[in-house]
């Protein structure tokens, strides 16, 4: 059973996850009207793999018998670049990284230990998902304004795909 403060930081949490799924919509398209399809294609899987964890989320609030509440966000769409896109990606993943942290240490203060299983999952996750940006940073800013580079990261980039992950509860 989950106390009120703990579901009430996993739905706050949970929010989080909806605005992250959205954030990286938003960049997808931005990245398609920039001619990135590539990149278009990548922070379209970043969407999915936001909502699946939104709904990991979701799932586990419902297990508990809490009612979910959804909030409304405002989210950016305006990028100067590729890069920009890719260090704000970073920025906000480093975010996350915080606010699961933050959550696991709720839950260890409450001894929840449904919850720190639960999470523990997501703490491994922001290891990849800021890996990952820091890998594309690293290459964008290899490559800087070299049309021929930028077109060989883009098309590395359309390559990925959306693998459903196992459920986390």
């Amino acid at each position: 059973m989950l106390s009120d403060s703990m579901a009430h930081a996993l739905n706050s949490h949970l929010n989080t996850e909806h605005f992250s799924a959205e954030l990286y919509l938003s960049m997808s398209s931005a990245a398609g009207v920039m001619g990135f399809k590539g990149a278009a294609t990548w922070f379209m899987v970043q969407h999915q793999e936001e909502m699946a964890h939104f709904m990991k989320f979701y799932g586990y609030l419902s297990s508990q018998g809490v009612l979910v509440k959804l909030v409304a966000a405002d989210i950016p769409n305006s990028y100067a670049s590729l890069l920009e896109m890719f260090e704000k990606t970073l920025t906000h993943e480093q975010h996350i990284t915080k606010a699961i942290n933050h959550l696991m240490d709720h839950a260890v203060k409450e001894s929840d230990h449904a919850s720190q299983i639960f999470l523990q999952w997501f703490i491994s996750e922001q290891i990849e998902e800021e890996e990952n940006d820091r890998d594309i940073i690293g290459k964008l800013k290899l490559i800087g304004d070299n049309g021929y580079g930028l077109l060989m990261l883009d098309n590395d980039l359309g390559r990925r795909v959306f693998v459903p992950q196992p459920a986390a509860i």
